[in-house]
């Protein structure tokens, strides 16, 4: 089983940028295709992009691409969420999540672990 933890989430004004950290313990970062959510207050968790396992394949919601890139570092164990032109509606607690398919989908039940989320707030 693979434990994973969220880091780099902040206040940060609006235009500006984060980069967000899910660091894996347990076991291998490899072994799982990953993926980013995120949910804001009163609103349902929200797919924001995924990763394949080996990091070639990757896909984003619409509202983030051209903004938002993963990327992921197997040898550190590590995925990130690289977060550009942050704007109010981007506020949200955000979530890395593991599969074990090579390239997992856009659904809550298509992810097998989950971490407890950092926190990124955009002020206007």
């Amino acid at each position: 089983q693979v434990h994973l933890v969220e880091s780099g989430g902040e206040l940060v004004q609006a235009g500006g940028s984060l980069r967000l950290s899910c660091t894996a313990s347990g076991r291998t970062l490899s072994n799982y295709g990953m993926g980013w959510f995120r949910q804001a207050p009163g609103k349902e968790r929200e797919f924001v992009g995924a990763v394949s396992k080996n990091g070639a394949g990757r896909y984003y919601t619409d509202s983030v691409k051209g903004r938002f890139t993963i990327s992921r570092d197997n040898a550190k164990n590590t995925m990130y969420l690289q977060m550009n032109s942050l704007n109010s509606e981007d506020t949200a607690l955000y979530y890395c999540a593991a599969s074990l398919t090579v390239l997992p989908g856009r659904r809550v039940l298509d992810y097998d672990y989950w971490g407890q989320g950092t926190q990124v707030t955009v002020s206007s």
